[in-house]
């Protein structure tokens, strides 16, 4: 099999078939359901080849983008991620807390529970700034404008355009960073100086007509995680550290009450904010030599300064993992 959850919803799944011819032909009418594209490709086996062709194919595209991100920031274009963490639920959270020694932090074992709350996070790997608004859904409705305006304030401070280039040699650079895509929307007849690249999840909601064109008209290029390859949006790195700054060992009563200590943790973060760098995680597992770095966040960046997990420590003070009774 190849594709996604969204595809296996909607029936579209591409499948590989070995085994024997007859069996092939009595399961294909139930697998032509699933499917856009059934093949059979031999014996039993010979789907397992394809596969691992078809996962390398799709790896090394993986590892062009992760390499063309690099270049994208070393030749001046402004690099930001964005994602939708969540839900959140407003139920006693596992993990340790700031408490006074001898006096171990608990939770109750019985609960009501205070509702959700999502996070929209606008996330700058190069200088470690983030941009963060909690919500209750994480609809088009909502996401868009919110995405528009913060894009909008981006764009506006970036630095002016050093030379520009002719139609052609502006719309050669629009295309380039469409190279390998399987699936490649049309660029406008106008086209702007491109001055950013977002890091985007490859949803449906993501690629709306009218998402796409108001992002070229303002230079900003969508650049679609693949299948696999989330680990290249580092936003849920930084959801992940901020996730645990504000809710490990906490019991919020209310939504908004989790979207406030949210809101505090990336101000808190913003004041002192740690770059990050791609090749972290996986380079981390092939390279161990001094300098490296410190990988963070389950994603494919490092830190040079480490970042301690637990931030709220202190001499005086032990962090007991809470207790719920």
């Amino acid at each position: 099999m190849a594709s996604s959850i969204t595809q296996a919803r909607e029936g579209s799944l591409y499948l590989m078939c070995g085994g024997k011819p007859e069996a092939f032909e009595r399961a294909k009418p139930i697998l032509e359901k699933l499917s856009a594209s059934t093949r059979y490709v031999g014996p039993a086996g010979k789907a397992a080849e394809v596969k691992a062709l078809v996962n390398m194919v799709m790896n090394i595209n993986t590892a062009g983008l992760a390499e063309g991100l690099a270049l994208g920031a070393a030749l001046g274009l402004a690099v930001w991620c964005e994602d939708e963490a969540g839900p959140f639920q407003a139920v006693p959270h596992p993990g340790s807390s700031w408490r006074p020694q001898g006096q171990p932090a608990t939770q109750p074992h019985e609960y009501v529970r205070g509702g959700t709350t999502k996070m929209l996070t606008l996330f700058h790997p190069a200088s470690g700034q983030v941009r963060l608004e909690p919500v209750a859904r994480s609809t088009n409705a909502i996401v868009h404008p919110w995405l528009k305006a913060r894009l909008a304030e981006i764009v506006a401070a970036l630095p002016p355009v050093a030379a520009l280039l002719d139609d052609e040699q502006n719309r050669r650079l629009w295309q380039a960073w469409q190279a390998g895509l399987t699936v490649r929307f049309t660029l406008p007849d106008e086209l702007p100086p491109l001055r950013l690249l977002l890091i985007w999840d490859n949803l449906t909601g993501h690629k709306t007509p009218e998402m796409v064109l108001w992002l070229c008209r303002h230079g900003i290029m969508p650049l679609y995680t693949p299948l696999g390859g989330s680990w290249l949006n580092l936003a849920e790195a930084i959801q992940r550290l901020l996730k645990r700054r504000a809710l490990d060992g906490q019991h919020p009563q209310s939504a908004a009450e989790i979207g406030t200590w949210f809101e505090q943790a990336a101000r808190a973060w913003n004041e002192h904010p740690t770059p990050f760098v791609w090749h972290g995680k996986r380079r981390q597992r092939r390279r161990r030599r001094p300098g490296d770095g410190h990988s963070i966040g389950g994603a494919a960046a490092h830190t040079s300064p480490s970042l301690p997990r637990d931030w709220r420590g202190h001499l005086e003070c032990r962090r007991p993992c809470q207790t719920t009774h």
